[in-house]
């Protein structure tokens, strides 16, 4: 597997920051990550996390090309558990290679009756410098890995996320050229979550927080953004679109933007990060697109 563009390394927790009440900032680090390259800005990697007592994470044989079918073959109960994440920076210095992976932290301990963290977020609220955990990521600059790849001819941006993909948002907003327009909508689940997001673009950034009352859901609907959109007065131009987050918002979101507006579908990118009520474990064993 030397010569593939995602390889398999083990790397450890050099610090963590919590940059709003749900988002937690993982920065990994270890000799591996110098031989990590990736020239996009919502690069996808896979996480492997330990098993409640492991100490790392039990990988499964990487020398196989069909590294996938081993990982299934292997008990559930003993295998790392795998997760997909973006990832927020990659940073290479003389002195220190640093991989930055924000988590959006869901749930509980199920006290309270509501639902309960998952893995991921178990395992990042307790990390602690030393903690290990393996990822499946790029060693080659060009890689499937990304998406957000605007043509030349682009005239503006525009972005859509949610919680999950916010880390991409932040990183792909950093990189936009000075007076870029760009369009901006974000779903979070509190005003607290809200983020302050560099950019030298010219770039109007709308929240969509939900009104908390009694009656109304604790976070944003399935088709807040797309409702959002469809008052709001875009760019002229030739756009290109980055949709990702919630597989039902998205599709709602693609739907206005190709149907509604008429935008050329092949500058609209989308991507379904996770499903509403359905688990990446899940989404894995049935083979289910998200």
């Amino acid at each position: 597997m030397t010569d593939a563009p995602f390889q398999f390394f083990v790397v450890e927790v050099l610090r963590t920051e919590r940059v709003t009440p749900a988002m937690l900032r993982v920065v990994l680090g270890g000799p591996a990550v110098s031989r990590m390259a990736s020239a996009g800005r919502d690069q996808r990697v896979k996480l492997l996390f330990p098993q409640a007592g492991q100490s790392e994470p039990v990988m499964p044989d990487t020398t196989r090309p069909d590294w996938y079918d081993a990982y299934r073959e292997m008990d559930p109960a003993v295998r790392a558990i795998m997760r997909t994440y973006t990832v927020r920076d990659l940073r290479h210095a003389p002195d220190q290679d640093e991989l930055v992976i924000d988590f959006a932290l869901h749930g509980g301990d199920g006290s309270d009756g509501g639902p309960p963290a998952g893995p991921a977020t178990r395992w990042a609220r307790a990390a602690a410098p030393g903690d290990r955990i393996g990822i499946f990521g790029p060693v080659q600059e060009e890689n499937a890995g990304y998406d957000f790849r605007p043509p030349e001819d682009t005239d503006w941006v525009l972005l859509t996320a949610d919680d999950s993909a916010l880390p991409a948002v932040a990183a792909i907003l950093e990189t936009l050229p000075p007076g870029m327009p760009a369009r901006v909508w974000v779903e979070a689940h509190d005003r607290a979550d809200r983020q302050e997001l560099a950019t030298k673009a010219d770039a109007e950034i709308t929240w969509l927080v939900p009104d908390h009352a009694p009656d109304r859901p604790s976070g944003p609907s399935a088709v807040a953004t797309a409702e959002a959109l469809r008052t709001a007065e875009l760019p002229d131009g030739t756009p290109y679109a980055w949709i990702a987050g919630e597989s039902a918002t998205v599709k709602a979101v693609r739907r206005h933007l190709v149907s509604e507006r008429g935008l050329d579908r092949r500058r609209v990118k989308f991507s379904g990060y996770w499903r509403r009520g359905t688990s990446e474990d899940h989404l894995m064993n049935t083979g289910e697109p998200a």
